[in-house]
Protein backbone atom coordinates (compact mmCIF):
# COMPACT_ATOMS: atom_id res chain seq x y z
CA UNK A 1 0.00 0.00 0.00
CA UNK A 2 1.00 3.23 -0.64
CA UNK A 3 -0.47 6.26 1.66
CA UNK A 4 -0.54 10.04 0.75
CA UNK A 5 -1.78 12.07 3.54
CA UNK A 6 -4.02 15.11 2.58
CA UNK A 7 -1.61 17.52 4.58
CA UNK A 8 1.65 15.74 2.69
CA UNK A 9 0.06 15.59 -1.02
CA UNK A 10 2.16 17.89 -3.17
CA UNK A 11 0.96 20.84 -5.18
CA UNK A 12 1.73 21.12 -9.38
CA UNK A 13 0.79 23.29 -12.11
CA UNK A 14 -0.91 21.87 -15.06
CA UNK A 15 -0.31 23.48 -18.23
CA UNK A 16 -2.95 25.94 -20.05
CA UNK A 17 -5.01 26.24 -16.53
CA UNK A 18 -6.05 29.41 -14.73
CA UNK A 19 -7.01 29.90 -10.91
CA UNK A 20 -6.64 26.49 -10.27
CA UNK A 21 -5.03 25.05 -7.64
CA UNK A 22 -3.94 21.25 -7.76
CA UNK A 23 -2.07 18.70 -5.52
CA UNK A 24 -0.97 15.50 -6.68
CA UNK A 25 -2.57 12.37 -4.44
CA UNK A 26 -1.01 9.79 -5.89
CA UNK A 27 1.70 8.74 -8.79
CA UNK A 28 4.85 9.78 -9.70
CA UNK A 29 6.25 8.84 -6.82
CA UNK A 30 7.70 5.13 -6.07
CA UNK A 31 5.34 2.52 -4.74
CA UNK A 32 2.96 4.51 -6.27
CA UNK A 33 0.55 3.28 -8.86
CA UNK A 34 2.11 2.05 -11.80
CA UNK A 35 -0.29 2.95 -14.76
CA UNK A 36 -2.23 6.28 -13.60
CA UNK A 37 -2.02 9.54 -10.98
CA UNK A 38 -4.76 10.92 -9.59
CA UNK A 39 -4.73 14.44 -8.53
CA UNK A 40 -7.35 16.65 -6.68
CA UNK A 41 -8.14 20.24 -8.31
CA UNK A 42 -9.78 23.90 -7.11
CA UNK A 43 -11.25 25.59 -9.59
CA UNK A 44 -11.42 29.10 -8.19
CA UNK A 45 -14.30 31.36 -9.59
CA UNK A 46 -13.70 32.47 -12.74
CA UNK A 47 -11.15 29.47 -13.47
CA UNK A 48 -10.54 26.86 -16.09
CA UNK A 49 -8.22 24.96 -18.48
CA UNK A 50 -8.09 24.50 -22.14
CA UNK A 51 -9.22 24.84 -25.10
CA UNK A 52 -6.81 22.41 -25.65
CA UNK A 53 -6.34 18.26 -26.18
CA UNK A 54 -4.06 15.97 -24.75
CA UNK A 55 -3.43 12.30 -26.21
CA UNK A 56 -4.37 10.91 -22.89
CA UNK A 57 -7.56 10.33 -21.96
CA UNK A 58 -8.63 11.54 -18.45
CA UNK A 59 -11.81 11.26 -15.78
CA UNK A 60 -12.96 13.90 -13.69
CA UNK A 61 -14.98 13.51 -10.81
CA UNK A 62 -16.75 16.06 -8.95
CA UNK A 63 -16.51 16.64 -5.37
CA UNK A 64 -17.89 20.23 -4.92
CA UNK A 65 -19.43 23.04 -6.56
CA UNK A 66 -19.53 22.70 -10.38
CA UNK A 67 -17.80 22.66 -13.44
CA UNK A 68 -18.90 23.34 -17.27
CA UNK A 69 -17.08 21.21 -19.54
CA UNK A 70 -17.00 21.65 -23.60
CA UNK A 71 -15.76 19.55 -26.04
CA UNK A 72 -16.27 19.83 -29.68
CA UNK A 73 -20.13 18.86 -29.64
CA UNK A 74 -21.05 18.67 -26.40
CA UNK A 75 -21.55 21.23 -23.31
CA UNK A 76 -22.39 19.95 -19.71
CA UNK A 77 -22.44 21.36 -16.09
CA UNK A 78 -21.34 18.08 -13.93
CA UNK A 79 -22.37 18.74 -9.90
CA UNK A 80 -20.96 17.19 -7.11
CA UNK A 81 -20.34 12.71 -7.39
CA UNK A 82 -20.95 13.68 -11.17
CA UNK A 83 -18.02 12.26 -13.67
CA UNK A 84 -17.03 12.12 -16.66
CA UNK A 85 -14.40 10.39 -19.52
CA UNK A 86 -12.55 12.71 -22.13
CA UNK A 87 -11.22 10.27 -24.58
CA UNK A 88 -7.24 11.07 -25.85
CA UNK A 89 -6.88 13.47 -28.38
CA UNK A 90 -10.79 15.46 -27.97
CA UNK A 91 -10.19 19.10 -27.15
CA UNK A 92 -11.90 20.12 -24.14
CA UNK A 93 -12.27 23.16 -22.03
CA UNK A 94 -13.21 23.28 -18.03
CA UNK A 95 -14.35 26.35 -16.58
CA UNK A 96 -15.78 27.12 -13.27
CA UNK A 97 -18.82 29.87 -14.06
CA UNK A 98 -20.26 29.93 -10.22
CA UNK A 99 -19.09 31.92 -7.36
CA UNK A 100 -17.75 29.46 -5.24
CA UNK A 101 -14.79 26.91 -5.85
CA UNK A 102 -15.64 23.46 -7.59
CA UNK A 103 -13.33 20.69 -5.89
CA UNK A 104 -12.64 17.71 -8.62
CA UNK A 105 -10.36 14.56 -8.45
CA UNK A 106 -9.05 14.06 -12.07
CA UNK A 107 -7.27 10.93 -12.93
CA UNK A 108 -4.91 10.52 -15.75
CA UNK A 109 -2.59 7.54 -17.03
CA UNK A 110 0.93 8.28 -17.12
CA UNK A 111 2.47 9.88 -20.46
CA UNK A 112 4.56 7.92 -22.37
CA UNK A 113 8.11 7.49 -20.67
CA UNK A 114 7.10 9.00 -17.70
CA UNK A 115 7.11 6.14 -15.30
Amino acid sequence: MHLTRFGEAQPYEAPNHRDVRSLRLQGFMPGGPEGFWVGLSHFLPGGGAGPDASPLEKVYVVLAGAITVKTAGNEVVLGPLDSCTIPGGESREVVNHGNEVATIVVVMPYPPGAR
